[in-house]
């Protein structure tokens, strides 16, 4: 699937770090998980196996800033801000 987040700076460390707990957010709610994999049409086992590329990491956050109040949600339940969410993506989408 391309490059991995092994390896890479703390900017970029911290970037997947934070999409992968917006992930978690996601898929820790069945009707949340199911509506990410009918719209963006991965598979669970896409997710699992890409869990350490920054493209697939940086869509899933673009998948939240289509809707704000997801969004928000998912920067609460990691701690931080959208916009810090908003910058992971581009951090990213950098390493691509």
């Amino acid at each position: 699937m391309g490059d991995t987040i092994r390896g890479r700076g703390k900017d970029q460390g911290d970037a997947a770090t934070l999409a992968l707990m917006a992930l978690a957010w996601l898929l820790g709610d069945g009707e949340r998980a199911s509506r990410l994999l009918a719209l963006t049409g991965m598979s669970a086992d896409d997710l699992r196996q890409g869990a350490d590329n920054p493209r697939l990491l940086a869509e899933i956050i673009r998948y939240l800033e289509g809707c704000e109040r997801d969004l928000v949600a998912a920067a609460e339940a990691a701690g931080t801000t959208p916009g810090r969410l908003v910058n992971a993506r581009i951090e990213l989408e950098r390493q691509n």
